[in-house]
């Protein structure tokens, strides 16, 4: 399907709107054709103080002239009035269409990017994702507002024009139609230069977006290291690559539109040289080459108009190009057709022969086998790369296995809603991720209809309510971007909170304390230690005090589960574990 009929399909439920804007736009059109015919008359008969014939404005010939050439001039006034109201209102009418499809793509976009696994998201940089969303999705309204309405009005205006000059002189329409198809191919061989240009530009420009957003986030990293003018530099290499791109498309627009004007030009030259000599033979009145020259340029500015038209729509469809990649890839991480809610689980993981890989040759995970009991808290250990957060990601189905199952109480993940899965789920990461809202928001995240009393029992529970309520709003308090109005350890408090009030039977801990200095790491662990209770539970971490008294430990090297088992046991193996645990790395 091409682009342009895609586009379109996110116009129909505006249809009647639409169709009510072409009516408009066609009515227009008719008033336009009729502004040259006072000049004729005034030309032809007034000025030199001819009869009118009897076949002309036959209820109006007992005017004197000095009222026909007033009645003419209001003519002209009207005319010109009603065309405005009619344009005027059919433009607010296909901007306001355009705007209802733009935001229809937009919602649509971004629940498609909502939608994909976390696999996609790894190898997308989220600001050109926000860039597709934001800006790319502007080129359905371009399209529409700058394109098809355009198109429609200009080729009424050339079919109607077209048969006005062929009734006034077909021979003299022939020969200033002559170079039509000249300006046609001109208009082609742009367009096609103009939508690769546009390419190059929509990707430029995604760039020193995420290149602004990457320098901006990091500041602080920036400030601490003293790279300040390596970072602008940066910045300007990417902004002059943009730089570049739009001059290039500014160039072709600059030559397209002195090449086609030039063939206007040429056109009208013609028909001024032949239509003086066929005034001066009779043939033709001077007022009918007056209408007939109005008529050319009405003619040709639909011509024109197409050809900007042509070339903002070439333009946009690099971006509507870019929107629909988006909602072409397949969603890797779906709902299968006959997927079920799941309403509750006790609590039973088992991870069989499981293999994940990003990219073929290229394994995470290699035959991993783990059995977990409802209620069990399970460590899972390893070096740098060794798969244990992936291992983590595959219980919310965040990816799925590349090889092997993943069971819930005995029935594949996949059998089941990701939605209904992840409530039962509750995760909490090494970087709590915040918001730009409330603390009270924040907190509610995952269960938007807890009650206030409901919150402040989870921040009590996460020992978070005495640093909340000294806040300026207390919980109205804003975070700031990112939480950045709070300390490391708040963040965490909060995040903690967050996973009491969803109260989820399953729990996910990332890396919950790594970020801590070690007396908040302590008091965090507290909190951590009640949240666990009564859960089943995997930890990733690297800390001592993280994994002490978890029911088991699993050690990952390479992708490969190696060995499991207590702390003690571990150790007297003399394994992976016991060399780590020699190291001072992991506890007994």
């Amino acid at each position: 399907m091409s682009i342009y009929r895609r586009v379109l399909r996110y116009y129909q439920p505006f249809l009647g709107q639409t169709v009510l804007g072409l009516a408009l736009t066609l009515c227009g059109v008719g008033l336009n054709l009729l502004k040259p015919w006072p000049f004729k008359i005034i030309v032809d008969y007034l000025i030199p103080q001819k009869a009118i014939p009897s076949g002309w404005l036959s209820s109006i010939l007992t005017l004197d002239p000095q009222a026909l050439l007033i009645l003419l001039c209001l003519a002209l006034v009207l005319i010109q009035v009603l065309w405005g109201l009619l344009n005027m209102a059919s433009n607010i009418l296909f901007v306001r269409i355009g705007l209802q499809a733009l935001l229809k793509l937009r919602t649509e976009l971004y629940a498609y990017l909502q939608s994909l696994s976390l696999k996609f998201h790894d190898a997308q940089r989220s600001s050109d994702s926000s860039f597709r969303v934001a800006y790319d999705s502007q080129a359905i309204q371009t399209i529409f507002n700058q394109g098809f309405t355009n198109i429609f009005g200009s080729v009424v205006t050339l079919i109607g024009t077209f048969v006005v000059m062929v009734g006034i002189d077909w021979k003299l329409t022939l020969l200033s139609l002559a170079i039509v198809p000249v300006i046609v191919g001109a208009i082609y061989f742009f367009a096609q230069r103009i939508r690769s240009q546009s390419t190059v530009i929509h990707e430029r420009d995604s760039a020193l977006l995420a290149q602004t957003q990457e320098g901006l986030t990091s500041v602080r990293m920036v400030h601490a290291f003293g790279r300040e003018e390596w970072e602008v530099r940066q910045f300007q290499d990417q902004a002059q690559l943009s730089l570049q791109a739009n001059l290039r498309l500014t160039l072709t627009n600059v030559n397209s539109t002195l090449v086609i004007s030039t063939l206007m030009v040429l056109g009208t030259a013609a028909m001024y040289y032949v239509g003086t000599r066929h005034v001066l033979a009779g043939t033709l009145t001077l007022g009918s080459l007056l209408v007939f020259s109005a008529y050319l340029l009405m003619l040709y500015q639909p011509l024109e108009s197409l050809t900007y038209t042509t070339w903002a729509m070439e333009g946009a469809a690099a971006g509507a190009q870019r929107c629909f990649e988006v909602l072409d890839r397949a969603v890797d991480v779906a709902d299968a057709p006959n997927a079920a809610a799941l309403t509750g689980t006790a609590g039973g993981i088992v991870f069989e022969a499981v293999d994940f890989h990003y990219a073929p040759g290229q394994p995470i995970l290699e035959q991993v086998d783990l059995e977990i009991e409802p209620n069990q808290i399970i460590g899972i250990v390893g070096g740098t790369g060794a798969g244990k957060s992936t291992l983590l990601s595959l219980v919310p189905r965040f990816y799925d296995p590349s090889g092997g199952r993943v069971t819930l109480d005995g029935r594949d993940l996949r059998e089941v809603t990701k939605k209904s899965l992840r409530a039962q789920i509750g995760l909490v990461l090494q970087e709590t991720l915040l918001f730009s809202t409330t603390v009270r928001e924040n907190i509610a995240y995952g269960r938007p209809v807890a009650t206030d009393e409901e919150i402040r029992e989870a921040a009590r529970r996460a020992q978070a309510d005495d640093f909340i309520s000294r806040l300026p709003q207390g919980y109205d308090s804003l975070v700031g971007e990112r939480g950045g109005h709070l300390s490391v350890g708040q963040r965490q408090r909060i995040g903690i909170a967050r996973a009491f009030l969803k109260d989820a039977p399953i729990l996910l801990l990332d890396e919950p304390t790594s970020a801590l200095d070690p007396t908040t790491e302590a008091a965090i662990m507290e909190t951590i230690r009640e949240l666990m209770r009564g859960r089943t539970t995997l930890i990733v971490t690297h800390r001592l005090a993280t994994i002490h008294g978890v029911d088991r430990i699993v050690v990952l090297e390479h992708g490969r589960l190696v060995e499991q088992g207590t702390g003690s046991e571990l150790i007297s193996r003399g394994g992976r574990y016991a060399a780590l645990y020699a190291s001072g790395h992991y506890p007994r």
